[in-house]
């Protein structure tokens, strides 16, 4: 197999990367409908045609063309002729459609756990505080043993942290009631969007983006990104360094190779660094800068290279420059700083040709074999063998149907998680609250009912009962009253008498 793709030629010289140099990583650029798309199909069908697995971003739908061949078309032999392009052929290449919210390609899913708090408080656009709990949030699922799968894993263990704030605050600081609430309201305007189907399992295995055919060939994986980035730009923020942050870490160390692992075509790449935390775009440098020791390259497809930061852009080792137009002096600027940055051996009058370049032309540099760059060219880009433009609806569902990932990922997995356990915790410390107030309530009503019969029971008399000696000396008192009285009565009825 060849171990170089070519890009273009303008008759004089044809330019040619290197597969030993794409894990250098590269960049295309441009205003729109100058060319990008297919610039990046051509390179997407040259990595899979020697080997190379493809990861792509399909901004705007129209990439998915490169799972069907291409028709026959003037430009296309113009081209041909031009570059000399000998063994050109109409076909397309192995392709696997994905879709985060599983409408247009096998669904693309991750964990809570996964993503980390980093890059979820980026998805939610938290402030230090808010994500400083997020931070406590994951400390405390590791310490309790909690998976955080999903969002609802997420919004039970938030509701736990804040119901016990008090005693977690000595080890996890203080847990602020109204923080928490700001994190669960963005995580309820998230699932309105959607985003909670990228949540959850099956997750998305990287073998499955590291695939060839039966044939040798790379599969190229398409994620489909006009809803996503029509809906939820951060969602898409948040997948694509996820991805990274994912191959970083789990793949294993590679050195130089003859050719990547896996090359990675991000569309829209200006919003990868959109608004950052700066400790988060310092470690995607480290990730791009790393990375090519993993046997990964990575293209960024952007309108400007002003749109990535510099200590990324240094890395990029093949550009490609589309047309600029210049209609303010910062336009000019631009420009000007543009093709201060490219090696022009050729003396190039470089500000005046990216602003003449046609449609499908570009300003194209590469690293040669030994990693030097190689003086700008000003050529047309090879023409495409597959199909330029998107594939139809029933074309998609055709071949969704016959992927080898059909029903891999198609129906979520919901295994026991942080909300499971937590509502069983919640369930058994209910049941024991409860028990515990019907023990002290029966314990109440023994009590009330001892009071209550302490009350109607008779208090405590005197005995009426008399002892013998009692008892004689009444009967004799009585005795001697009778007489006493039954004499005074005859002595005084008989002095009457007398």
């Amino acid at each position: 197999m060849a171990q170089s793709i070519v890009l273009g030629g303008n008759g004089a010289q044809r330019v040619e990367l290197p597969l030993g140099m794409a894990a250098r990583h590269g960049l295309i650029a441009g205003a729109t409908g100058t060319g990008k798309t297919v610039t990046l199909q051509v390179m997407a069908e040259g990595f899979a045609r020697r080997g190379v697995p493809v990861f792509a971003v399909d901004a705007k739908g129209d990439l998915s063309g490169v799972a069907a061949a291409g028709g026959p078309h003037p430009e296309i032999d113009r081209r041909k002729a031009l570059i000399g392009l000998d063994d050109h052929q109409l076909r397309g290449c192995p392709t696997l459609l994905w879709d985060v919210f599983g409408e247009r390609g096998h669904p693309v899913r991750t964990t809570v756990s996964d993503m980390g708090p980093d890059i979820l408080s980026t998805l939610l656009d938290l402030n230090e505080t808010q994500t400083g709990i997020m931070y406590a949030c994951f400390a405390v699922a590791d310490d309790e043993g909690l998976l955080l799968l999903d969002l609802k894993d997420l919004r039970s263990l938030l509701a736990f942290m804040s119901a016990n704030a008090a005693t977690l605050r000595e080890r996890y600081g203080n847990i602020s009631a109204a923080s928490v609430g700001a994190i669960q309201r963005r995580l309820l305007v998230l699932e309105q969007q959607g985003v909670d189907r990228f949540f959850g399992e099956p997750a998305l295995a990287l073998a499955d983006l590291m695939q060839r055919d039966f044939s040798g060939h790379g599969v190229i994986s398409l994620l489909d990104g006009e809803k996503l980035l029509r809906e939820s730009p951060a969602l898409y923020t948040a997948c694509m360094l996820w991805l990274l942050s994912e191959l970083f870490e789990e793949l294993p160390e590679a050195g130089d190779l003859d050719a990547p692992r896996l090359v990675l075509f991000i569309d829209e790449a200006h919003l990868l660094f959109s608004n950052l935390p700066r400790q988060l775009e310092d470690r995607i440098s480290q990730v791009f800068r790393l990375i090519r020791s993993k046997g990964v390259g990575i293209f960024l497809v952007t309108q400007s290279p002003k749109d990535v930061p510099e200590a990324v852009l240094g890395q990029l080792g093949t550009r490609v420059q589309h047309a600029l137009r210049a209609y303010t002096p910062r336009d000019q600027a631009l420009i000007r700083s543009i093709a201060a940055g490219m090696r022009n051996d050729h003396g190039l009058d470089l500000p005046r040709v990216v602003q003449d370049l046609g449609v499908g032309e570009a300003l194209v540099s590469v690293l040669d074999d030994d990693g030097v760059p190689t003086s700008v060219a000003a050529v047309t880009v090879a023409p495409p063998e597959s199909r330029i433009g998107p594939l139809a609806d029933a074309e998609r569902e055709t071949r969704r149907r016959q992927s080898p990932m059909a029903g891999r990922y198609d129906h979520p997995v919901d295994r026991e998680s942080a909300f499971e356990l937590l509502r069983e915790r919640a369930e058994q410390a209910a049941a024991r609250a409860e028990r515990a107030a019907e023990e002290k309530a029966a314990a109440d009503r023994e009590a009330r009912e001892k009071a209550a019969d302490a009350r109607r029971a008779p208090r405590q008399r005197a005995s009426n009962r008399q002892s013998m000696a009692e008892a004689f000396m009444k009967s004799t008192l009585r005795s001697v009253g009778r007489s006493l009285g039954s004499r005074l009565v005859r002595g005084l009825l008989g002095s009457l008498v007398k």
